[in-house]
């Protein structure tokens, strides 16, 4: 199989130098390397250029619109092959890991994706539920944290993941959601509509990336240790849209319940709000406030784009 990988990046251009140099060490070769650069990224498109003229297989292409969505589409149209491999610019993919990855799509032809895990740094959790949409809508991640054997899962995570190349491009990346930096849960609309056409998803942990967690130049800094209400909304609405808009019927019901009632702490329903009033006191009323007109704005957006067989 031939297999193209892509960086999507913006304004790290020493952590793109450390995952380039990291790309170009593996045991199997990419037959391609696109890394999609903004337009006002001039340091990010010096580091490709300077790469360029000793490996062929290295391009980039510029985007002018800012997310990371736009970005991956333009690498999209731009990638040929039958695999489009993900890595982050702040990550540091290990020698083995494209042939890791293709080893699995070898495995099994209904197979469309296959992740491992983003080791990282200050995360020493372990992990055996990986990746999955419980019954009721709520997510596990623990991709950084996974042990075991391969096992197939719901959902798997941008800085280690790769698809085949035909149904994503029949799937395309989300331009619905919201966000101008990294659009979280693009994974989950992603993953979750492929589920929804047949295709297996699985996560192995012995395929491997080092995670060094960058500085984000957006609004979004989920998972840094502070919280803005646009960024938080943006990230509740793309979960909502992609939850509401790909499970079944009567799933989808439930979890517009749940979301309600309970939710979680970082995005919690009526339930939470005194626990989470304990830590967070007012600001515990600004979270709920934000995530219920973030759930509600994202369902509103499934049931309008609702196709007719559904």
């Amino acid at each position: 199989m031939r297999a193209t990988v892509v960086v999507p990046t913006y304004r790290r251009s020493a952590d793109l130098t450390r995952c380039l140099a990291a790309i170009r060490l593996q045991t199997r070769a990419p037959d391609a390397v696109i890394v999609t650069v903004r337009a006002d990224d001039a340091e990010s498109a010096a580091v490709v250029s300077a790469l360029s003229p000793s490996w062929p297989a290295l391009k980039s292409v510029t985007v002018a619109r800012p997310g990371v969505v736009a970005a991956m589409n333009a690498a999209l149209d731009a990638a040929d092959g039958d695999i489009f491999a993900l890595t982050d610019d702040d990550a540091e993919p290990e020698p083995e890991w494209l042939e890791r990855l293709l080893a699995a799509f070898e495995m099994d032809p209904h197979i469309g994706g296959v992740g491992g895990r983003d080791v990282q740094e200050r995360a020493d959790a372990r992990a055996r539920d990986v990746g999955r949409v419980q019954w009721f809508g709520r997510t596990i991640g623990n991709h950084h944290a996974g042990i075991g054997a391969a096992r197939h899962v719901d959902v798997l995570k941008g800085v280690c993941c790769a698809f085949r190349l035909s149904p994503l491009r029949d799937i395309r990346f989300d331009e619905r959601l919201r966000g101008t930096g990294a659009q979280v849960h693009w994974e989950l609309a992603l993953c979750l509509a492929m589920r929804k056409k047949g295709w297996i998803l699985v996560y192995d942990p012995a395929i491997r990336v080092r995670h060094h967690i960058g500085v984000r130049h957006d609004a979004d800094q989920l998972h840094r240790g502070r919280f803005d209400v646009e960024p938080h909304e943006n990230a509740v609405f793309n979960e909502t849209l992609a939850i509401a808009e790909h499970l079944p019927t009567l799933r989808r019901a439930v979890f517009r319940v749940w979301a309600l009632l309970v939710g979680t702490a970082a995005e919690p329903g009526v339930l939470q709000v005194p626990r989470i009033a304990l830590r967070e006191g007012r600001a515990s009323l600004t979270r709920f406030a934000a995530t219920q007109r973030a759930r509600a704005q994202g369902f509103r957006a499934a049931h309008r784009d609702e196709r007719p067989d559904e």
